[in-house]
This record gives C-alpha cells, sequence and structure tokens, in this order.
C-alpha cells in the first residue's frame, strides 16, 4: 500500500456500488458517470491500497478478500460523511444550532426580551444560551471565548476584541416627584452639586462615566449609594433622599409613576452599546441570524425605548 495515499470519496463511492451491484454498468448509471469512469476509480483505489478489490468475470465482478474486508470500513466513511453533510444543511436550515451571549442583567433587561422572541419564533430550533455577568467580568467572558460574542459598553477595549456599534444611549437624572430638582425640564451637571447622589459601584455600569463627566463639568458629587444594580438605583431614588444617575433606555424601561425622568445636560452625555467579540473569530450562521434579528430590533425601536424622547409628566410639559 501506498504510505501517502488517500481514497477520495468518489473512489469509495465507486466501490460502494460496484460491491452493492457487482456490474460496472449498473454502477455506473446509480452514479451518473460513464463505465470506464467507474472503472478508473476502481482500478486507482486498487493501485493505491495495493491489493485487488474484484475478480473480474465474463459476467460481473466477485469482490475478493480484501474487498470484503474493505465495504465495512468504506460504509462507515460514506455514512460519517453524509451525517455531516446533513449535519451542515441542517446549520443553513436554522434546524439547529447554538448562540451564547455575555451580557449585563441590566442591559439584558432593556434589550433581549423582544429580540429573544422574536428570534425564537423565527428559529424555534436553535438554542439561546445568555451569560448574564457583572461588568467587571464581561470583556474576560468574550476574550477567554467562554461565549460567541458580548454586547456592551467596555470601558477598556484592548486589541483583542472587536466593537461593533449598536445604538447610543444617554445619561439621565431620576428622582422623585417632591425632590427639589423635580421641577426642572433638564438638569445640569452643575444642578447636582449639594444633592445626595445615588450611583453604580465602581468598575460597575455607569460610574466611570458619571465620574469623568461631573469633572468635565467642574461638579463635585456628593455620592451617598453605590450599588451593582441600576433598579436598586431607582427604588432608592424614589425615597427622595437622594437621585439617580442611570441610562436613560434603563429608566424609560423601569418607568414608575413615583419617578421622574429628566435629561441631563451641559454637557449631554452618551454612551455607546457594543456588539463585542474577540477579533479574527467568525460568527457561526445560528450568531449571524442572531446578530441580523438583533439590528433589525433595534431599527424598529422594539428592543429597547427611544432614548431620544425622555418621557415627561404632562403637568411639567412646557410650550
Amino acid at each position: 500500500m501506498n504510505q501517502s495515499f488517500a481514497p477520495t470519496l468518489r473512489q469509495l463511492r465507486a466501490f460502494k456500488a460496484v460491491y452493492q451491484l457487482r456490474k460496472l454498468g449498473a454502477a455506473a448509471q446509480q452514479l451518473s458517470l460513464t463505465q470506464s469512469a467507474v472503472s478508473v476509480l476502481i482500478r486507482q483505489l486498487e493501485q493505491g491500497l495495493g491489493a485487488r478489490l474484484f475478480d473480474r468475470t465474463t459476467r460481473s465482478l466477485q469482490a475478493t478478500q480484501a474487498g470484503q474486508d474493505a465495504i465495512e470500513v468504506v460504509e462507515r466513511i460514506l455514512r460519517d460523511v453524509d451525517m455531516l453533510g446533513s449535519s451542515f444543511m441542517d446549520l443553513r436550515a436554522h434546524q439547529r444550532g447554538r448562540v451564547c451571549i455575555a451580557i449585563t442583567p441590566t442591559l439584558a433587561g432593556m434589550l433581549l426580551p423582544e429580540v429573544m422572541q422574536t428570534f425564537s419564533t423565527r428559529y424555534p430550533h436553535v438554542q439561546t444560551l445568555v451569560d448574564d455577568v457583572a461588568p467587571d467580568q464581561f470583556l474576560s467572558r468574550v476574550v477567554g471565548e467562554h461565549v460567541d460574542f458580548g454586547i456592551g459598553t467596555p470601558e477598556r477595549a484592548g486589541g483583542e476584541i472587536e466593537q461593533q456599534p449598536l445604538m447610543r444611549d444617554t445619561l439621565c437624572l431620576v428622582c422623585a416627584h417632591g425632590h427639589p430638582l423635580a421641577g426642572l425640564k433638564q438638569v445640569r451637571w452643575a444642578d447636582l452639586e449639594g444633592h445626595a447622589l445615588i450611583t453604580g459601584r465602581p468598575g460597575y455600569g455607569v460610574r466611570h462615566l458619571v465620574e469623568t463627566s461631573a469633572a468635565r463639568a467642574g461638579v463635585r458629587l456628593n455620592v451617598v449609594g453605590e450599588v451593582s444594580f441600576q433598579s436598586t438605583a431607582l427604588w432608592l431614588a424614589r425615597s427622595g433622599q437622594a437621585v439617580a444617575l442611570v441610562p436613560t433606555a434603563y429608566a424609560l424601561c423601569l418607568a414608575h409613576p413615583d419617578l421622574l425622568i429628566k435629561p441631563l445636560c451641559q454637557p449631554r452625555v452618551s454612551r455607546d452599546i457594543y456588539l463585542v467579540s474577540k477579533r479574527d473569530r467568525s460568527f457561526s450562521l445560528a450568531c449571524q441570524s442572531f446578530i441580523q434579528v438583533l439590528r433589525e430590533e433595534l431599527a424598529a425601536g422594539r428592543a429597547m425605548p427611544q432614548v431620544g424622547k425622555v418621557a415627561v409628566p404632562k403637568a411639567e410639559r412646557k410650550t
């Protein structure tokens, strides 16, 4: 046997057909080849293996002992190849597959419900796994390839990741109706001076953005509460003892009649939400389809509240 010989699938399929049908003509018809082409394929296979596979008679071909020994292996190889092809057809048809996403709980609550519903309706056989992580674990999950991609706002993105912008959000102030800042149509950063403030703890959520924005405005913040989850900041703000600085989309998503949402200005602070993946990592067909649905839902305004339109109670609208 030629040690460097690797039989082709055409040779193996020709061998199987001839073994089963015992005639070159019948095998050629089944394979949609000429009889001479099948004969050449069998001869090439025999030469490569260094063994005669068939004894040729005037009326038919009879498998030799080598041919009988080979058929089981050949059938297994062809079966595995066919299964592989079928598997990829299922993936292309989205009959199976998996998408694994890293995202913070806050962002997941705002972004994923509509997206997941649309995706599961469109591709019911594709499994979607959500790895809800703390902000300081987000990048490590993506870089370590524990997930296919992440959705978030990484603060310190290195060269090992790629970012595709998905949408832009802004920071807003949330306060109770009785708070001194409640009467303002919009709140300047300078207006925060001296007021008790609740925001994310260092390394979490928008804390870094809040601190850098306050520094730009020359404002010293009076942070009286640091939280891991934006939802905690909102219910603490309902007490009226402090205000919360949170993403506008999240405030709108959890709008409560006891709370007012105020745009922050001078400066107006925005943050981009990205699709984050490890550099040079390709997306599976299932991932590509999920990302397409995500972008469609965002473009249609179904995945997140419209951050450009802050809801202001009728009583304080000004004409």
